[in-house]
């Protein structure tokens, strides 16, 4: 480094999404419940589920299926054996390119790190811990702990407030259209990192897309925060 450059600056803090950003568990959620309306006689199509996803402020998918056929179903055997299927079917899942890497990058580099998911702490906690992954998290917020899920920014703020870091600091990784509106909402610059369903998606309001997380390292979101704040 020569005696005029500046070091990189780095984030105050990342927090991450998890569904569809750790591992590709959207695309469960999303086969599983288009599995339940086949099985009834009709179809899900994609573009009737990207809406709901990054957020649960949405009707059930047995609502919506009930609806559909004009009469109720047996919730009592249909829900759980649908969640069940997402659970072996998320369970079977890699991480996604990058993760790890980036992971390691943010602990060797100093930097705090999060998760903010608008799922439940079951869900989100099972499938870190089967991967070793919750001791590295500072905090770990889920949609059981607030009244309203993204796009409502409440969970990054959340987040930013137990990281004891400033919102206009730090950095949130999303894969949903959703996650990015309540990230920016909260005071953080937000990087899209579209799954696998979310591909294609307007992601115009995002700081920073990019195609997996192994195009990430803690100096490119620095330079992100850079770039929007003085």
């Amino acid at each position: 480094m020569s005696a005029h450059s500046k070091p990189s600056r780095l984030p105050a803090a990342v927090v991450f999404d998890f569904d569809g950003l750790f591992m590709d568990t959207e695309w469960c959620e999303y086969r599983t419940v288009a599995d339940a309306f086949e099985a009834h006689g009709t179809n899900l199509a994609l573009e009737d589920w990207v809406g709901f996803i990054g957020t649960t402020d949405h009707p059930h998918w047995a609502d919506i299926l009930e609806e559909r056929l004009g009469h109720s179903i047996d919730r009592s055997v249909w829900v759980p054996a649908r969640r069940l299927a997402a659970v072996k079917c998320a369970r079977a899942l890699d991480l996604l390119p990058g993760v790890i890497d980036l992971l390691d990058a943010l602990a060797d580099a100093g930097v705090p790190i999060g998760v903010a998911s608008s799922s439940p702490a079951e869900w989100v906690l099972m499938h870190l811990g089967e991967r070793e992954l919750t001791s590295r998290m500072g905090t770990v917020v889920t949609g059981d702990e607030v009244l309203r899920t993204k796009p409502d920014p409440a969970l990054y703020r959340i987040a930013c407030e137990r990281l004891g870091v400033e919102p206009s600091q730090s950095v949130a990784i999303e894969d949903s259209v959703h996650g990015i509106t309540a990230a920016r909402s909260a005071g953080m610059s937000a990087v899209a990192v579209p799954s696998s369903l979310t591909v294609g998606m307007d992601f115009s309001h995002a700081d920073l897309e990019v195609a997996s997380c192994a195009e990430l390292t803690p100096e490119v979101l620095g330079a992100v925060i850079a770039t929007t704040t003085p």
